[in-house]
């Protein structure tokens, strides 16, 4: 068991709220935990972190990540839950913006990222074009039936795994025919080692496009959902997605969606910082 402390604020009960909205999260409100699952060189890792502290004064008890993989684990952990960012600037940002009153509402939210860069581009794909209660109940079926699972946390299937399968194992979970050839194709690449996600990391947010959009299935949106979910980039506005459409429209009452050039004119000011903006309009209409 290991204890830390992070800077303030860092509302941690906002984070489980978001995180409980996919059924493959292993989220206790009451204990204030979650369980992560990790794979670390090659070997599945499963954290349970507990908070213990409040939105002002952060701290977590971190367990099931003794032994040789700790620092690593610790470090995935710190990546993940984006421990090592000051919010309070972030927050400080938006005080003399029109987003101010979200960013009041939802003082302290992070953004968390998918606790596996490889599951985030997939769950990318199989979300694409669907309500958001079937693409979870289409991600989970395809966890469930070719991923594993460990100590109550489930891992989303090797790319090995899902390069072997076929087109009609995955109709048969109802995922459209297009879609698994994409999942497929994705998993292929990954598995021979064309698509790193390691690698990944180090390059540049126009780099990572410019690389990704190659893939077949891999459209703006998608790219942009795993710049901000898969590696925590900060400063992106994914303008054609409809759930921050509806939040700008929420929020200065307009009578339509707001135009490209209405949504461009609204984000200037919300620079560097255009993820968090992203985020708390999210929250603000879930």
């Amino acid at each position: 068991m290991e204890k830390i402390q992070v800077e303030g604020p860092y509302n941690f009960d906002l984070v489980l709220d978001r995180l409980a909205i996919d059924p493959l999260n292993q989220v206790d409100i009451e204990s204030r935990s979650v369980k992560v699952p990790m794979l670390l060189d090659n070997t599945p890792v499963v954290a349970q972190v507990k908070a213990i502290g409040t939105t002002e004064a952060p701290e977590f008890i971190i367990e099931g990540t003794e032994g040789p993989l700790k620092e690593k684990a610790a470090k995935r952990l710190s990546e993940i839950f984006q421990w090592h960012l000051p919010l309070e600037t972030i927050h400080q940002h938006f005080q003399n913006t029109e987003l101010k009153p979200i960013f009041d509402e939802h003082y302290g939210t992070p953004i968390v990222l998918d606790f596996d860069p490889y599951g985030c581009i997939l769950k990318c794909i199989i979300h694409q074009q669907l309500n958001l209660a079937f693409a979870h109940t289409l991600t989970e079926r395809f966890v469930k039936t070719f991923g594993f699972e460990k100590d109550g946390a489930w891992f989303y299937p090797l790319p090995g795994k899902v390069a072997e399968l076929t087109v009609e194992d995955l109709r048969q979970l109802q995922f459209s025919g297009r879609k698994a050839e994409y999942v497929i194709g994705i998993a292929k690449e990954t598995a021979l080692g064309n698509l790193n996600f390691e690698q990944l990391k180090n390059l540049s947010d126009d780099e990572i496009y410019d690389k990704l959009i190659k893939l077949r299935g891999v459209g703006p949106w998608t790219v942009q959902n795993f710049l901000m979910f898969g590696l925590g980039r900060p400063n992106l506005f994914p303008f054609a997605d409809i759930g921050i459409q509806n939040a700008l429209k929420k929020l200065f009452q307009l009578e339509a969606k707001p135009t490209l050039q209405e949504m461009e004119n609204f984000s200037k000011s919300w620079n560097p910082y255009l993820s968090y903006a992203s985020l708390y309009l999210w929250r603000s209409i879930e």
